[in-house]
Formats: structure tokens, C-alpha cells, sequence
């Protein structure tokens, strides 16, 4: 029988890729519990955690106790083997937030530092490069400790122009940013739609956790839609995927953006006597003055909002036919269950469609919670990776 080269080496790497993979997905695992996972035999499963724990990528947190024989040493993932940074980019001209959002986990995701910044004008390097250095002072860490940088944009990424498009903040459009950034921090750095990254949120720590998929529908300051296919998201050809705030609205020259952006909730709601610094704050007022107990007649303006957020939904509904759609953004989390089933009221009303509605249940930023939750599956993916790249015969 001929013997592959190293063959051996990469049993060892899909063994110690495999332990890996179980510590990252249940936290702690005793020797005997993973022997039993993996089906390994004592010796290799104690060569693999020598291994894992030698690199710097497992630890031992503990002991068992109370059973017969001796107690068991508890291994789990070290948490400082990987930092991920978080940055939340805000178009200023649309929020009442700070510019950046941004926050610092290691590898457990336990969140080490998170701060606000404003923007250097025109200058994305200096603005994300001060950030990192700032959240790592903050932490108690070196700048090299961070090991993935994560952007969410209010825009979408195009990898093979290495270029964001359909971004207003400026200096952010500049093909090259991200690989100049990569090369400036010495690291990886991922960029994604904002969207996209609240949907990642949602699915990993809201409403939408468990679904066969969903779709996201962001109402705040701009419009957007991400569409999650089974913790997969639909990006298009060029990231541009879920671009809803473009969709034209009849023959005026208006689109949805026109409709249902921040701008136009916030004129609706002047028509109607809400007089508010942000869309959100107005809906909030709005939901205020609503009895629970008895929900008719509805708010005028509440009532005509939830008809145009049906237009949208219904745009959405009809193409992707999804298990789920979830109502998020500030506008829909100040809206609550009132403005989602008024929602619901007017799409069911308009068409045959009987799409599930929810509201998003995440109160926090959930678009750098999404940040965070991306970088740190990059990174996980990566240290998994690095240990199958023995896969390659010697």
C-alpha cells in the first residue's frame, strides 16, 4: 500500500483543526469529553491539546471535582489568542450618533473595550488606525495584538474593485482602501454592508436565531434590506445586494428612500405634529401617545407610516418569499409591536402575501454587534485554517 506523503501531518492538522473547531463551539471541554467528540484515541487527543495549548490556543481554566478518580483538567479556547476590532462608520449627515461606533473582543467575544469616536474629515486611515490605537490603550493592549479589523459601512463592499460604493461619507469610496488598511495595520480588515452586519446580529442574537432564513428590513436615518439564506448572506455580483432605498417608487422619480427614509418619516411626521430632531424620536413620541388597550383609531401618523413600510415589505415579500422578515433600525425599534402590527394590518391589507412579521427584540448597536460577530467567525475560521494549512504534503 503506498503511503501519501505526509499523510501523517495531515491527520495531525485535521485533528488539531477538529479539537479547535469543538473548544470555540462549546466553550469547555474536559480530555475525556473530547476523546469522546472526536472518536480520537487518549494518546492522540493528549498530543493534540499538548499542541493546541503549546501554540498558545487552548488553555487549561480548571479542574473537575467530586467524581471518582482523579480530577479532570477543563480546557477551553485562550481568550487573548486573537483580538478583533469593530468599527461602526456612521453617515453624519443622516444620524444623530457619533461618526464610529467601535468596540474591542477577544477571542471569546467577551468585549474589551468599546468607545465613540467623530470622524477625521476625508481621512479614513488616520480615523480607523486612531481608533484601533485608542480601543487598545483603552484595553490594555498592543496595537499587534489585534489580529482583524471589521468595518461595517453605510454602503456595500465590493471585493474585486476592492472599493465601497453607494457610500456618502466622504474619502470612503477610494478603490484600494481596504488593502490600504490591511497594510497600514498589519492585518486583516474586513468591510461589509452595515445591513448586512445587523442581520449577522439578528441571527446569531435576536428574533431570527434558529429560522431557515429571513429577511432584515432597516428603517433609521437611510433604507436597507440584507437577505440571510440559512446563515448565508445574499450579497449580489458586486455587494450591492439589498440596495432597497434605490427600488423607484411609480413614475414620479421618487424612490423608497423618498418613501421611507429618515427625511420623509420626519416631514411625515411634522404633517402630522411631531416636531423631532430625528425620525425615531418622532415615532417614539408617536408610540407614546398610543393605548395599548385599545389601538383605534390609530395614530394618522403611525397608521400612514406602517402603508409606506408596507410598500417596501411588499417589494421584498413577493421576490423573496422569505420564512421571516424582521422590522429593524431606529425607526422600528421605537415603533415596537405597535408600528409592527400596523405593519402587518396594511401589507396584509394590500396583498394576498402572509409573510411573519417581527420586530427586532436587540435594544444595543446592532450593527456593531453584527461587526463584532463577523470579525470574530473570520478570525476563528482563520486559526482553524492556519492549523489545516499542514494539509499540504511536506
Amino acid at each position: 500500500m503506498t503511503r501519501l506523503a505526509g499523510s501523517s501531518k495531515l491527520l495531525r492538522a485535521m485533528n488539531e483543526s477538529a479539537t479547535l473547531a469543538l473548544l470555540l463551539e462549546r466553550g469547555t471541554l474536559t480530555r475525556a469529553e473530547l476523546r469522546e467528540l472526536t472518536g480520537l484515541s487518549k494518546p492522540t487527543t493528549s498530543d493534540v491539546l499538548r499542541t493546541l495549548t503549546g501554540v498558545g490556543f487552548a488553555t487549561v481554566i480548571g479542574h473537575t471535582s467530586g467524581g471518582p478518580g482523579p480530577n479532570a483538567e477543563i480546557y477551553a479556547i485562550n481568550p487573548s489568542a486573537a483580538h478583533v476590532a469593530a468599527l461602526s462608520i456612521r453617515d453624519v449627515t443622516e444620524t444623530a450618533h457619533p461618526a464610529v461606533g467601535a468596540a474591542l473582543g477577544d477571542l471569546t467575544g467577551n468585549v474589551l473595550a468599546r468607545a465613540e469616536y467623530d470622524l477625521e474629515p476625508s481621512d479614513p486611515i488616520t480615523t480607523v488606525v486612531s481608533t484601533v490605537e485608542d480601543l487598545c490603550r483603552r484595553a490594555g493592549l498592543d496595537r499587534g495584538a489585534v489580529t482583524h479589523v471589521q468595518l461595517a459601512v453605510p454602503g456595500s463592499y465590493d471585493p474585486a474593485g476592492d472599493t465601497i460604493r453607494h457610500i456618502d461619507v466622504a474619502g470612503w469610496n477610494r478603490p484600494g482602501l481596504v488593502s490600504d488598511l490591511a497594510g497600514r495595520l498589519d492585518t486583516t480588515v474586513g468591510a461589509e454592508n452595515d445591513v448586512n452586519l445587523a442581520a449577522i446580529a439578528e441571527r446569531h442574537r435576536g428574533v431570527a436565531t434558529g429560522t431557515e432564513g429571513f429577511a432584515l428590513l432597516w428603517f433609521g436615518a437611510g433604507l436597507g434590506c440584507a437577505i440571510d439564506l440559512g446563515d448565508t448572506l445574499l450579497r449580489g455580483v458586486s455587494g450591492g445586494a439589498g440596495e432597497l432605498g434605490y427600488v423607484p417608487v411609480g413614475q414620479s422619480g421618487k424612490d423608497l428612500q423618498d418613501l421611507v427614509g429618515g427625511p420623509a418619516v420626519l416631514a411625515l411626521a411634522a404633517e402630522h405634529g411631531y416636531h423631532a430632531r430625528t425620525p425615531e424620536a418622532a415615532v417614539a413620541e408617536a408610540v407614546s401617545h398610543v393605548d395599548g388597550r385599545a389601538r383605534t383609531p390609530a395614530d394618522p401618523f403611525l397608521k400612514e407610516l406602517a402603508e409606506r413600510i408596507a410598500v417596501a415589505l411588499a417589494s421584498v415579500a413577493a421576490i423573496l418569499d422569505p420564512p421571516l422578515v424582521v422590522l429593524a433600525g431606529e425607526v422600528a425599534q421605537a415603533g415596537g409591536s405597535v408600528l409592527r402590527d400596523l405593519v402587518a394590518e396594511a401589507f396584509h391589507g394590500a396583498t394576498p402575501l402572509r409573510t411573519p412579521i417581527a420586530v427586532t427584540a436587540l435594544t444595543d448597536d446592532a450593527v456593531l454587534l453584527g461587526a463584532l460577530d463577523a470579525g470574530l467567525r473570520a478570525v476563528r475560521d482563520s486559526l482553524i485554517d492556519s492549523l489545516r494549512h499542514a494539509l499540504a504534503p511536506a
